[in-house]
């Protein structure tokens, strides 16, 4: 594979500052596409001196390479752009197995995902103008997946769509991956914006696809752009799955420990004594202290990031003006958000980490533990989900404020938890953060790869 690599070398060539850009990031892709050198060239700087009009040029070239791109409409180079309609009868068409029917929801992440859904043979040789090929673009067209796109792939066998996804289907000597790429890139998503209609731009028609104005290369660098835009998205997709079978493994893993199925010996190799029966109120305290100092780093709880700020996760403040009565939190306190939410159906626990302090609504329980417990270890409990059933024996069934569960304070408080030792409480915690550490490691890889694509997609297209 190494040897492979060094006789096929993949080498883009662009201006000082987005070379240096791909120099730090390239190092995180298969060899395949890594670019072990980087020739600076600023392209059409002279020939825009003497002429009126840019050379249509990317910023970013393979150096094997050069010429001018050609500009040319979408419906010149299309041999079909339309959609399908939805089957009258509603669910009842559908089927288990059959012809896969395609909506706008199995088209995200620039793939195609069929989710079971199909139609029967007879209905799709009824509704043959919106029969899907191998190599059709699918590009959503309505709704707020709008603008989202794929390439469905060789081997797919036949399928239908519905009107809310046009099928582009390209004439010979024109890479579908490429325009796919075009499409999910900044340049093309401005079409999509500019060409919807509508006051509320809801929608966007035919005849505005038809009018894209895409710029082209020749077949063979089509191929080369698609080609290494396809290695990224492989590297993508490779890092996903890590991530994937990392959370799957801790998941497995917490089930065991939290079970007692698996156990930690102590440093002598003994058993480590039972777990006992506490109520939370035995190893913590309810924090009511209002925010008289006037803090304005309004918290709110997300299942991913934990008690974060709400200017920096809805970029404003969604909090009342006037926030001095809100609960003041501490970093090491914890805030219980009584909303149930997907992966949360007795609501979400959190430890306020980003922050030394922040403020919560009154909504929220909000407590402290004493030192009788590790706070890594609660917090993995917590995440795990441990205290859902004793949370269900006390929430007041089919009651709900709006969308908040009903649990009063000292219900919650006094939920059963069944604790091990202290130090069993550590050793856990540092094997499951160990874990997180590992998963966190590949997410960052994942955003770092996806800024990389963005960047690349920015400026290899003109």
């Amino acid at each position: 594979m190494a040897e492979d690599n060094n006789k096929k070398q993949t080498s883009l060539r662009g201006g000082t500052k987005q070379s240096a850009s791909l120099e730090h990031t390239t190092d995180r892709l298969p060899h395949s596409v890594r670019n072990d050198e980087h020739e600076t060239s600023l392209r059409g700087t002279k020939q825009s001196a003497q002429s009126n009009t840019l050379p249509l040029l990317p910023i970013l070239r393979f150096k094997e390479f050069d010429g001018e791109w050609n500009s040319n409409l979408l419906g010149k180079f299309s041999s079909k752009i339309g959609s399908g309609s939805t089957p009258t009868g509603g669910n009842q068409v559908y089927q288990d197995s059959g012809i896969p029917f395609i909506r706008s929801q199995n088209v995200f992440d620039d793939k195609l995902f069929l989710d079971g859904t199909h139609i029967s043979k007879i209905l799709h040789l009824k509704m043959k103008g919106s029969t899907v090929k191998p190599n059709d673009i699918l590009l959503n067209i309505t709704g707020g997946s709008i603008g989202r796109s794929c390439v469905v792939p060789k081997d797919f066998y036949e399928g239908n769509v519905n009107q809310h996804v046009c099928i582009i289907r390209l004439k010979d000597n024109f890479n579908a991956n490429f325009i796919q790429s075009f499409l999910s890139s900044h340049k093309g998503q401005k079409l999509i914006y500019e060409g919807q209609t509508g006051s509320g731009r809801e929608g966007i028609n035919f005849q505005s696809i038809r009018l894209f104005k895409i710029n082209i290369p020749s077949l063979p660098e089509q191929h080369k752009i698609a080609s290494f835009l396809s290695a990224v998205d492989e590297k993508i997709q490779q890092l996903s799955k890590k991530k994937a079978l990392l959370e799957q493994y801790k998941k497995g893993v917490m089930q065991q420990l939290f079970s007692g199925k698996l156990r930690f010996k102590d440093e002598n190799g003994e058993d480590f004594p039972d777990w006992e029966e506490k109520q939370l109120i035995d190893v913590a305290k309810r924090v009511v202290r209002k925010n008289k100092e006037n803090n304005l780093n309004v918290l709110t709880i997300s299942a991913q990031l934990g008690l974060i700020s709400q200017l920096e996760y809805f970029n404003k403040s969604v909090s009342a003006k006037n926030v001095t009565k809100y609960y003041l939190l501490h970093k090491d306190e914890f805030a219980y958000n009584k909303s149930y939410s997907s992966g949360y159906p007795m609501g979400a626990i959190k430890r306020l980490k980003r922050y030394d302090k922040g403020v919560v609504s009154t909504l929220y329980i909000c407590f402290e533990f004493n030192d009788k417990v590790s706070l890594d270890f609660m917090e993995q409990y917590f995440e795990f989900g441990k205290q859902n059933i004793e949370l269900e024996k006390v929430a007041q069934e089919g009651a709900r404020n709006h969308g908040l569960l009903n649990i009063g304070v000292n219900d919650f408080l006094n939920i059963d938890l069944k604790l091990p030792s202290l130090s069993e409480q550590q050793k856990i915690a540092n094997y499951l953060s160990a874990i997180d550490t590992k998963i966190e490691t590949v997410n960052r890889q994942i955003e770092k790869t996806q800024s990389f694509k963005k960047g690349l997609l920015q400026q290899m297209f003109v």
